[in-house]
């Protein structure tokens, strides 16, 4: 009787997790399963998909130096993005945890404010802010900084700048989240036996928020590779990922098992740069501060 109460209790969990499961099946696996099957396929233009399968696809990416191009690119974009949103968010959530109740709650607010606008409303408006007449080249002008309006739409500069903007949240609740549980007495203490604040914050702080700067940064790399509205408005044709490249597989070459294999590689680039980047900064980091 024992024994059967024991394996009961041992199965519930299990039993409870199903729900999750299913759904977790439903939605995420099978669909990816699925888009690995049909990047196998055959396509003939005259013909569509065909039920003959092979690598063809995946050798048309690989030895294809126009999408070469477009894979580095997009690693290129994302990894500015993530270094980018690290420099500022990383300061940005100290000088939030410095501030009193009040105000740091507003200006979370306003941190967290991009995340509750629509991706193509708040891309538009930064469409506008870019643009050769808009308020940025407007104010550069007014200060005599530039004689002509600097091309930031339709540039990748312009893309990174946006995608910068949407993502650095992620990056502050990341490094915040990891903040609430450093021990400020420590920090205290560093100070009053004669540490300055760059080696506290280097030799005290750093360490303890790095697990919250690498999660940040593994989040904000992967979408920022993965993004599509951002690269297709305010980059437009001049610029393209690989998000831009799929879409165009698949709704306008009508090539989906092309586009299938385009978004098997990218999925499987973002796993591998992520968990190499992910092991490769733990040991530095271990070495350095051990």
């Amino acid at each position: 009787m024992a024994s059967s109460t024991h394996q009961t209790s041992r199965g519930l969990p299990w039993l409870l997790s199903l729900p999750a499961l299913a759904l977790f099946l439903a939605l995420l696996a099978i669909p990816l399963v699925l888009t690995a099957i049909l990047s196998f396929n055959a396509f003939d233009g005259m013909r569509g998909i065909q039920q003959s399968y092979g690598f063809g696809n995946y050798l048309e990416i690989l030895l294809d130096g126009y999408y070469r191009e477009i894979f580095l690119r997009t690693g290129g974009m994302a990894l500015a993005v993530t270094l980018i949103c690290i420099v500022l968010g990383v300061p940005e959530t100290l000088i939030l945890a410095k501030m009193k109740p009040v105000w740091r709650g507003t200006f979370f607010v306003v941190i967290l404010g991009p995340l509750l606008i629509s991706v193509v409303v708040r891309t538009l408006g930064w469409s506008v802010l870019l643009g050769s007449q808009g308020v940025v080249n407007t104010v550069l002008r007014g200060l005599g900084l530039v004689d002509e309006p600097i091309r930031l739409l339709f540039s990748m500069t312009g893309v990174i700048i946006v995608l910068t903007h949407v993502f650095l949240p992620f990056m502050v609740i990341a490094v915040w989240s990891a903040m609430q549980r450093l021990d400020g007495q420590i920090e205290h203490a560093a100070r009053s036996l004669g540490a300055g604040p760059f080696t506290t914050f280097r030799r005290i702080m750093l360490p303890q928020l790095m697990p919250g700067i690498l999660s940040g940064a593994i989040i904000v790399f992967a979408l920022a590779a993965s993004a599509y509205a951002t690269p297709a408005i305010i980059g437009g044709r001049r610029v393209k990922v690989v998000a831009t490249t799929l879409y165009d597989e698949f709704f306008n070459s009508l090539n989906w098992p092309l586009g299938a294999a385009i978004a098997v590689l990218l999925l499987l680039a973002n796993i591998l740069i992520i968990v190499g980047c992910n092991r490769l900064v733990e040991r530095r980091f271990k070495q350095v501060f051990a």
